[in-house]
């Protein structure tokens, strides 16, 4: 079959050549089962190999767009290889770049405002994930059937670790019109605010039509954004040009900030913040209990017990295909007093709450994260007569703002509920937990005359986590 039109891994079809550079093509495809429209980027192999740094550099490209779902992101979907190419499938954005729109003439100020603050949100949601694109420009921004902005290329894109001790970046790139001055400088510089001062240049392309820094000869062009030496033409607005003489400030220590440009009345008007993902597991007053619930929690799987003790001991992820954000715990309290705090701390939080007869309770927040409403779902298990496993699980919402909300407010909150965590070095170790958990088990045989009902292994824990 011709190569235009095969079929990759039985589940895209690959159709016409869309563009090619200097190590890969990439081809409008469509996905077999559903029809949907992508866009699959084809890598030789034994040309990066040849090149140092190269596949270093496309792994971390890949890791990037994993890090960077957002609506105003091209979303990578997959990525697959053979022995001699990487096929990286990715959203198709087929309403073209940005530029194609500026280069035809300057835009109308409500939709420059649009698309400047499509590109703030995803610039902001980006820098949140330690991710710097370090190469913002209308080339690198598409536009979907909806007109809606997409950044698109994260190949010179930096994370956190590649910092120096100074906790700069010192690496040089980018497109010279929308370089920022300390870039240019080569004494390192904030990726951050770097990427701040080439939205302020897209900005005023979009307004003006034309570059503030422009000249045939590269060098005096360096020495006007060095001065940040540039005029506004009179059609621009005195709102406009306050937040441009703003975001084109050499000093990146002066230079106006996300939060600030997002408070700006210029950016405010009409700005629907987008809200990326819906919520997996909705809190619903109305909801009816599952028939035949238990009336005891379950028992926890002893191996999961063990294993959940210690990080070294944690195999989950040799079983499990998709990592799952949990935390767990254990505890002396009874089932009734864990369920009831949890409870509490919850309602302390302004969280909605909701309890269930099968020893679960579902958190969630009241106000829009980046990905809806953070929902969590805490799970109690039964190990002993007088031990309990408390697991918590993200089903919905943000990675990062679920952490945060975790580590600073539900954690403290649990600390008298608290026994032993999960993975904490500086906790009782296994042995001495197993020892006591004998006691407890001995001293209750002894008052009961019975044998307490220890889980053999036979039943597991499912907890229906959202995956990362």
């Amino acid at each position: 079959m011709e190569e235009e039109r095969r079929i990759l891994f039985g589940k895209y079809e690959m159709g016409r050549l869309l563009g090619k550079g200097t190590f890969a093509k990439v081809y409008y495809g469509k996905e077999i089962t559903n029809g949907e429209s992508v866009a699959i980027k084809v890598i030789n192999k034994d040309q990066i190999t040849k090149r140092n740094g190269m596949m270093d550099q496309i792994k971390r490209e890949i890791a990037i767009m994993k890090l960077v779902r957002h609506p105003n992101v091209v979303e990578l979907k997959e990525v697959m290889a053979t022995k001699t190419k990487i096929f990286v499938v990715m959203e198709f954005v087929k309403g073209g770049e940005l530029f194609a729109k500026v280069a035809k003439g300057k835009l109308k100020e409500d939709s420059a405002r649009r698309y400047f603050q499509q590109l703030i949100s995803a610039v902001e949601f980006c820098h949140s994930r330690g991710v710097s694109h370090r190469d913002l420009k209308p080339e690198n921004l598409l536009l979907d059937e909806n007109g809606d902005l997409k950044i698109s290329d994260f190949g010179l894109s930096a994370l956190p670790e590649q910092l120096l001790q100074d906790g700069l970046l010192h690496t040089q790139c980018g497109t010279p019109a929308y370089v920022a001055p300390e870039v240019l400088r080569k004494k390192g510089y904030d990726g951050a605010k770097a990427d701040i001062w080439s939205c302020g240049v897209v900005l005023y392309v979009l307004l003006a039509g034309f570059l503030p820094f422009q000249d045939e000869n590269l060098m005096n062009m360096y020495k006007k954004i060095f001065k940040a030496d540039f005029d506004f033409p009179p059609w621009f607005s005195p709102e406009s040009k306050r937040l441009i003489s703003k975001l084109l400030v050499v000093n990146p220590d002066k230079r106006i900030s996300i939060p600030a440009i997002m408070r700006t009345s210029w950016f405010r008007k009409n700005f629907n913040p987008p809200i990326g993902f819906k919520i997996d597991e909705p809190i619903n007053d109305d909801e009816e209990e599952t028939p035949g619930t238990p009336e005891t929690p379950k028992f926890f799987n002893a191996f999961e017990f063990i294993s959940s003790m210690s990080s070294g001991f944690d195999l989950s992820s040799l079983f499990e295909n998709k990592r799952k954000l949990r935390s767990m715990f254990t505890s002396r309290w009874s089932v009734t007093e864990i369920m009831a705090k949890i409870e509490g701390i919850g309602k302390e939080m302004n969280m909605k709450v909701k309890t269930t007869k099968d020893f679960k309770v579902k958190l969630q927040g009241k106000t829009e994260g980046r990905k809806g409403q953070i929902s969590v779902t805490a799970e109690v298990f039964e190990v002993a007569p007088e031990v309990a496993v408390v697991e918590f699980c993200k089903s919905a919402g943000d990675t990062l703002e679920y952490n945060r909300l975790y580590e600073e407010e539900v954690r403290p909150a649990l600390k008298d509920l608290v026994w032993s965590w999960h993975g904490d070095n500086n906790n009782n170790s296994i042995s001495t937990i197993n020892n006591n958990i004998n006691i407890i088990n001995h001293n209750h045989d002894n008052n009961n005359n019975s044998n307490s009902n220890i889980s053999d292994g036979s039943f597991g824990s499912d907890c229906d986590c959202e995956s990362i």
